[in-house]
């Protein structure tokens, strides 16, 4: 097998990244083999799989471009994953060239690729960091120095938080985000939910992550969802299924609970 230059000594390529194997369910190249038969185990459980992430891929960019509308120019993308077509430079830049991004991910393969694509954008950077460790992610933004902290900052936690496990307290995580932005910055966050499935479903999908890569899953309830955005203003039409949360005619709304993706936009006053 032959390795691509970007791939570092330090990376494993032996067990199932979760970037990878979304960018696999996305369609990407970015994968190795142990990625790609995990996913289609996964796939062979639950065939809407690739769609459901097409759907969330489809969420994130008309969250950005709302996000614009409502004057954001600032974005701190964490859990960024590996690029793909509509990252949120593509999107943001597209519709205002000055908007700055900076993209977070654990995955060495997410971060190497990522500082490849975004080479000679000098509004777009990427970090090696984790959510999980705030204080430190947070200090390497600011000395970064690319995002402006007087201006409002839109944090996007696309599919992340469900990789994040209650001992970790992700609702306090984010308040460190939260407090951390000025007045008037946003939060995004879409989640996978186990509320729409049979529980043998989502039971035999969350043991596949949790049995194949250092990333197990834990899907909440809209209600749970809903409490992320504490201290913060859920813009219309609050949390509501992928496909429902402001469709532009490119989705399928008419069957959303084929989606199990909560999805939503808060305000920090």
């Amino acid at each position: 097998m032959t390795i691509p230059q970007w791939v570092g000594d330090d990376i494993d390529l032996t067990r199932p990244s979760v970037s990878r194997v979304y960018d696999y369910y996305l369609g990407g190249f970015h994968n190795f083999a142990s990625d790609r038969e995990m996913a289609e185990k996964a796939i062979a459980d639950w065939p809407d799989l690739p769609l459901i992430m097409r759907s969330n891929r489809a969420f994130l960019r008309r969250g950005v471009k709302l996000l614009i509308e409502q004057g954001v120019r600032q974005f701190l993308d964490i859990g960024s994953g590996i690029p793909t077509v509509g990252n949120v430079h593509e999107v943001a830049q597209d519709l205002d060239p000055a908007s700055r991004i900076v993209y977070v991910d654990t995955d060495p393969v997410a971060v190497a690729h990522s500082r490849s694509l975004l080479a000679g954008n000098a509004n777009a950077e990427v970090l090696a960091g984790d959510f999980t460790q705030p204080a430190k992610l947070l200090a390497e933004v600011e000395e970064l120095g690319l995002l402006d902290l007087d201006r409002p900052v839109a944090v996007l936690l696309n599919a992340l938080l469900h990789f994040v496990p209650d001992p970790l307290d992700p609702a306090g995580l984010i308040g460190t985000f939260r407090d951390w932005s000025p007045a008037g910055s946003y939060l995004l966050i879409s989640h996978a939910t186990h509320e729409l499935h049979p529980p043998e479903l989502t039971r035999a999908h969350r043991d596949l992550y949790k049995n194949n890569t250092a990333s197990p899953m834990t899907m909440r309830s809209r209600e749970q969802v809903a409490g992320f955005f504490a201290g913060y203003e859920l813009l219309e039409p609050g949390i509501e299924l992928s496909e429902h949360w402001h469709p532009d005619g490119t989705g399928s709304p008419d069957q959303a609970e084929r989606f199990p993706i909560w999805a939503g936009v808060g305000r920090k006053p």
